[in-house]
């Protein structure tokens, strides 16, 4: 499969990142530190294998990231942070699937809620968005002169890749869930070095919003990625530079 490029203008937006990094590292942390809890040892550990992934690919130091799984056997070892997930709906019907980890239920459930309905959105039932997304795990290699597409092509497929699509300047590689860590390892065992590797939530299909919509549907999601306990917030809203042509 082919695409048109949007990395690099998907990294402008991860700009804003940046800017609050501070942030995004201790939401990474926090997974870390929870997929480590048993087992600190990512050979033995896939879950922490694939968190520490993520976070490299967030350019993550890799001093906070030993700093997280030795919390595991610290300050997180009596606190139960549980994984839940809520939908619901944004501006125009937009659809949301909001990842948290959290220690109090009670406060996520009324932070989300309150995020939602000030954003022009609504909490919706478990499973009212689900069938809107396929669940895939994705890994993103930048383009070079050593990363050509038939390399990376011939790679992906004796890795065990689902799919494989090509942008201008980067490489889209998908799997199943089950395959991620099987094949994440492949790659990096071949020297590839990711700019996104996580399993994530892909809708089927994208809506357009206007330019008012688009604008609120912008606010709700800095709103909603700006909570303490939410970790990943998964839309099918087409964004602006996913709009460019190349």
């Amino acid at each position: 499969m082919s695409g048109h490029s949007k990395w690099h203008n998907i990294q402008a937006r991860k700009g804003k990142v940046d800017a609050a990094r501070g942030k995004i590292f201790t939401k990474l942390g926090r997974e870390i530190a929870v997929a480590a809890k048993g087992n600190p040892n990512p050979e033995t550990n896939s879950k922490l294998a694939d968190a520490i992934a993520k976070a490299k690919a967030n350019n993550m130091p890799n001093d906070n990231i030993m700093r997280s799984i030795k919390k595991a056997a610290g300050e997180l070892a009596s606190t139960n942070y549980e994984e839940l997930v809520y939908e619901g709906y944004g501006v125009s019907g937009s659809a949301l699937i909001i990842q948290t980890l959290t220690d109090n239920k009670n406060r996520t459930a009324g932070d989300v809620r309150a995020a939602l309905t000030k954003g022009g959105g609504e909490l919706g039932s478990t499973g009212c968005v689900t069938y809107m997304f396929a669940h895939k795990g994705l890994l993103v290699v930048e383009r070079s002169l050593e990363c050509t597409e038939d390399y990376i092509t011939e790679l992906a497929i004796e890795a065990g890749a689902e799919d494989i699509i090509t942008l201008d300047d980067a490489f889209e590689i998908y799997t199943t869930p089950a395959t991620f860590s099987t094949v994440r390892k492949f790659l990096e065992e071949k020297n590839l070095t990711f700019i996104q590797a996580e399993v994530m939530m892909v809708p089927q299909n994208k809506v357009k919003l206007s330019a008012e919509n688009l604008n609120k549907f912008e606010k709700l999601l800095e709103r909603l990625e700006d909570l303490d306990d939410v970790q990943n917030v998964y839309h099918n809203v087409e964004l602006p530079e996913e709009n460019d042509e190349f």
